[in-house]
């Protein structure tokens, strides 16, 4: 069984200025976790946090599409696990912008909550990055 979490989220803030906290690995610490993140298809990468007694902290990713501002797509391998997530960001006007997540092959439902939790966190706080 594969799931996929499909979230979206609003920002007031420039398409470039959404894409540059998605793909520049300095604002990507600030928000998600630290990373040797490189927008370069191909590039493989790390988030890294704290372990748990539950978990390494280490994200593993490839990134597979790098379309700016538009799309952006990437591996993310994590305890024996190996999900897909891909961004889409789309100018909706007024100086907003709507940011698309969707996170293809996950394998239990435990697994698509804890995405969805995940996500929704780390988004609440990149909405702080864009604020400043």
């Amino acid at each position: 069984m594969s799931l996929t979490l499909s979230l979206d989220f609003q920002f007031t803030a420039s398409i470039e200025k959404v894409w540059s906290a998605l793909t520049d690995s300095s604002k990507l610490a600030k928000w998600i976790m630290e990373n040797d993140f490189k927008p370069d298809v191909g590039h493989r990468f790390q988030f890294r946090t704290q372990p748990t007694e539950w978990w390494n902290g280490i994200i593993e990713g490839e990134v597979l599409i790098v379309d700016a501002p538009h799309r952006l797509s990437y591996t993310w391998a994590s305890g024996g696990e190996k999900h897909t997530v891909t961004w889409t960001l789309q100018d909706v006007g007024d100086g907003k912008v709507n940011l698309h997540l969707e996170q293809t092959g996950i394998s239990t439902a435990q697994g698509l909550e804890g995405a969805k939790y995940g996500w929704s966190g780390w988004c609440g706080e990149l909405e702080k990055v864009l604020e400043q």
